[in-house]
């Protein structure tokens, strides 16, 4: 079983892909958590400036008290924010899942292809051996799938119960407003 230079390249190849896209994945995903923070950050700065202006421009005390920013909006983009960040932070998480269920099959693939070279070329008897090996790599594979699906289902409470809170959030801030709201009509 002796691997040819081509083999040898290819497989060197392929390998220096599968690291790259690593690296390339969490720098996408910085990329766009320094946009979100940089687009978030400048969205404030701008409301900030805009409630400053509206303070110096008032010329009373009630023309202060009214200048003051309503709770609503703020909160509401402080949700859409957390909603963006845990969009980027699942995005990224599944594609490194991705690309470790890439490489778990590949490396399953070449421990098969091993394992039925040698069992060719196994003295007479080893059979029982063999199908042990075999036996284990099934159950191994078995428990991986089922660890792998009962991470994506974590990950997906994980995400229902962020939705769910941040509905929640707006709904009771909005709920705590409209009462002040009748109070001053």
């Amino acid at each position: 079983m002796r691997l040819t230079p081509e083999q040898l390249a290819s497989a060197n190849k392929a390998n220096v892909e599968s690291m790259l896209t690593l690296p390339n994945t969490a720098f996408a995903s910085a990329e766009r958590f320094a946009a979100l923070n940089l687009n978030t950050a400048c969205a404030v700065l701008e409301d900030s400036v805009n409630n400053a202006k509206a303070l110096l421009g008032a010329k009373d005390l009630q023309e202060v008290i009214s200048c003051r920013p309503p709770y609503q909006p703020a909160v509401e983009k402080a949700v859409a924010y957390l909603r963006s960040a845990n969009e980027i932070s699942a995005q990224t998480q599944e594609e490194f899942s991705k690309l470790v269920e890439v490489q778990f099959a590949e490396a399953n693939k070449n421990v098969a292809s091993t394992l039925d070279k040698a069992a060719k070329s196994a003295p007479a008897g080893s059979d029982v051996a063999v199908a042990a090996v075999k036996s284990a790599i099934a159950a191994a594979n078995s428990a991986y799938d089922t660890m792998s699906k009962a991470a994506k289902q974590v990950a997906e409470i994980a995400e229902a119960n962020v939705a769910a809170a941040t509905n929640a959030t707006v709904k009771a801030v909005g709920a705590a407003a409209t009462p002040k709201a009748k109070k001053a009509a």
